[in-house]
């Protein structure tokens, strides 16, 4: 996506998103959850599972990934698609940090 053409939203600190956890914004009908890692690194995905739409943000962060709380699917933190076996892709979107703000890419 270019960055020029991105409307960037702050929508919070990285403190109110916990470690290897998610925090959810609403964006029109959709929600988008912004995910930090154990090593603070920050993802946004459309909060649904693209298996059965289950609340990614209420899942397991691990090793870049997230991993669905209804049926254990594994989605890419990074990219959205589901690993492994599993096939579907949820979206992403761009997220930033400045300073303690996180930045959200509409």
């Amino acid at each position: 996506m270019n960055i020029r053409s991105t409307n960037w939203i702050p929508v919070g600190s990285i403190h109110d998103i916990p470690r290897q956890g998610a925090r959810c914004v609403k964006h029109g009908e959709m929600t988008i959850a912004i995910f930090r890692t154990a090593d603070d690194r920050l993802f946004a995905l459309e909060d649904r599972c693209p298996h059965r739409n289950g609340p990614l943000s209420q899942g397991i962060v691990h090793d870049g990934c997230v991993t669905c709380p209804l049926h254990n699917w594994v989605i890419s933190l990074e990219t959205g698609r589901a690993q492994g076996a599993d096939e579907g892709q949820t979206a992403t979107f761009p997220v930033r940090l400045e300073g303690d703000t996180v930045l959200l890419g509409l």
